[in-house]
């Protein structure tokens, strides 16, 4: 397995862990929907199974389903059976293998699986088909209710076209090694809650073999290494740059800006902000106290 295709695999794993446990706690049924389930010879199917099995919440009466999508679906039968064997049956875990494509079969399968109003989580990675999702196919996983997709795109992928698919919160980040084009890593959500939990995911993983993020809208492009406390260079010229464009915005906004419009954190523009502050690069209104999400901000 590539280091690109670790580092993704740990992603999931770490937001599916944390979405599941949240979405059984607040509702006895949700779907977590896998797309282009063979296309990576089963290694992230595998994992999402292991995960969703373990689940204690399915012993207490919950009931999650589990649709993985793709071409062959006797390949997807088989990589499903081995990691229920391996994990275990769990009470609760219904898994439904659908072959005949993903974009084809997905709107008839999120209603075989009654996804349409209870919490929903869909991965697709699509970076071996070639070419993304079309909008309608992400469009239609906006019925959960909440609704989440993790999508891993091919490079250069401009995400403009998915923030009208239903979604009010789009984001993204490269997976790149070195100065190429890296596969997209894009989240879309419902919820900023959500939104935090998948930043927080990305900046967790582990660091292969020189595995970065890079800022799609970073216009210098730099690469960043994975981290808890990660380089605020790019944002901080991303906040300028914004800030240069619109005159002034509260914190409350910039916090907003960085999450949904830039790979970092909401809490990453905060402590940008201090330091801007603290270096006269940036004036604030009022002068002096804490610096909450009414304080408005400007050059």
């Amino acid at each position: 397995m590539s280091p690109i295709a670790t580092v993704k695999r740990e992603l999931l794993v770490r937001h599916l862990q944390a979405w599941a446990a949240g979405a059984l706690h607040r509702a006895r049924r949700a779907t977590y929907v896998h797309g282009y389930a063979d296309d990576d010879g089963g290694e992230a199917v595998e994992a999402a199974v292991r995960v969703l099995a373990d689940l204690p919440d399915l012993s207490r009466g919950r009931e999650l389903s589990m649709v993985a999508l793709g071409a062959d679906v006797t390949a997807i039968t088989g990589r499903l059976t081995e990691a229920q064997r391996e994990a275990g049956t769990a009470a609760g875990l219904a898994v439904l293998p659908v072959g005949g494509g993903t974009e084809e079969r997905l709107p008839v399968a999120l209603r075989a699986a009654g996804a349409p109003g209870v919490p929903l989580l869909a991965f697709l990675d699509a970076t071996a088909a070639g070419e993304p999702p079309a909008v309608p196919t992400l469009a239609a996983l906006a019925g959960g209710k909440p609704a989440e997709a993790l999508l891993v795109l091919p490079p250069a992928t401009s995400l403009e076209p998915y923030r009208d698919a239903g979604f009010s919160l789009v984001t993204a980040a490269e997976l790149a090694a070195g100065p190429e084009p890296g596969e997209v890593v894009a989240f879309a959500t419902t919820s900023a809650k959500s939104l935090e939990s998948f930043k927080e995911a990305l900046w967790a993983v582990d660091e292969f073999a020189g595995v970065r993020l890079r800022d799609p809208a970073d216009p210098e492009q730099h690469l960043i290494d994975i981290s808890l406390r990660p380089h605020p260079g790019p944002l901080r010229r991303e906040l300028l740059a914004h800030l240069a464009e619109v005159g002034s915005a509260t914190v409350t906004q910039l916090r907003t800006f960085a999450l949904t419009r830039t790979v970092y954190r909401a809490a990453d523009a905060t402590r940008v902000l201090h330091t801007l502050v603290d270096s006269g690069a940036v004036t604030r209104r009022p002068e002096h106290g804490r610096l909450g999400g009414d304080v408005e901000i400007s050059l």
